[in-house]
């Protein structure tokens, strides 16, 4: 199915990735985990997206499952960009943000940046505080880089999470 030409600059993330990143915060010890991350098109002006996280082992193997998110990244005018994502932890985000094509090779993205922050954060009331967040992907060398700092558990905006991703 073609893609909407709405999203052609975002159309570069439409695939699976996999990978490692690594993790770790005030409240939590460094980790290494493997992630895989899909981007779907169903022919309308967005992309579905999932992304599945396990805990790796010394060894490199998964040992249990770590975090799922879903939702949907709208593309608005001028490379501006929505996200929105749940999780079953008990909270809901909206990011918000810009994309901007880097590189363009045969009338293909190769090399893009996008920088989001959170708008709205809600949760429900069992869920742990987390007040914002901010993320950064990048096409790199074929590869997806992303970063997400966050604030949360009463600290303030620091490195949370990365990770490399090869599409696949």
């Amino acid at each position: 199915m073609p893609q909407p030409h709405e999203i052609a600059v975002i159309s570069w993330l439409v695939g699976t990735w996999v990978g490692v990143g690594v993790g770790g915060y005030p409240s939590v010890d460094e980790f290494r985990f493997a992630q895989e991350v899909t981007f779907a098109n169903d022919g309308r002006p967005m992309l579905a997206y999932s992304s599945r996280s396990w805990l790796l082992d010394e060894d490199g193997n998964r040992s249990r499952p770590l975090a799922f998110e879903s939702g949907f990244w709208r593309l608005r005018p001028d490379n501006r960009l929505e996200v929105l994502l749940s999780h079953p932890l008990g909270y809901s985000e909206v990011w918000v943000g810009d994309v901007t094509v880097t590189s363009i090779s045969e009338s293909a993205v190769t090399g893009a940046k996008i920088e989001l922050q959170t708008d709205v954060v809600a949760r429900t009331e069992s869920a742990k505080e987390y007040a914002a967040g901010i993320r950064l992907y990048g096409l790199v060398d074929g590869d997806l880089l992303w970063a997400f700092d966050m604030a949360a558990v009463g600290q303030p905006m620091q490195s949370h999470l990365s990770a490399r991703l090869v599409k696949v």
